[in-house]
């Protein structure tokens, strides 16, 4: 599998370090149902997804890459910054 990495080009993803799903973080302070689902209950759909991915042997940037998890096809990446605060 290749990851394009929006500052070094097409690489091989084993530069790259996989983190999670790409998700957005609770903005509540403290413990809530919000930061329980966010911990806990995970939805895992079949198809294209957002997972974030830490170009650690490059770069150094995290990225959010769009992924098909059926067929592992690599649909589109972007820099996390661009996510709109998501690391």
């Amino acid at each position: 599998m290749r990851l394009h990495c929006p500052l070094c080009g097409e690489r091989d993803h084993r530069e790259f370090t996989y983190k999670s799903v790409a998700l957005d973080r609770p903005t509540d302070e403290g413990w809530s149902d919000a930061w329980n689902d966010y911990i806990h209950l995970r939805e895992n759909p079949a198809g294209p997804q957002e997972e974030l991915w830490w170009h650690g042997a490059g770069c150094g940037a995290w990225l959010v890459v769009t992924r098909d998890n059926r067929d592992h096809a690599v649909l589109g990446s972007r820099l996390a910054s661009e996510r709109g605060g998501e690391s």
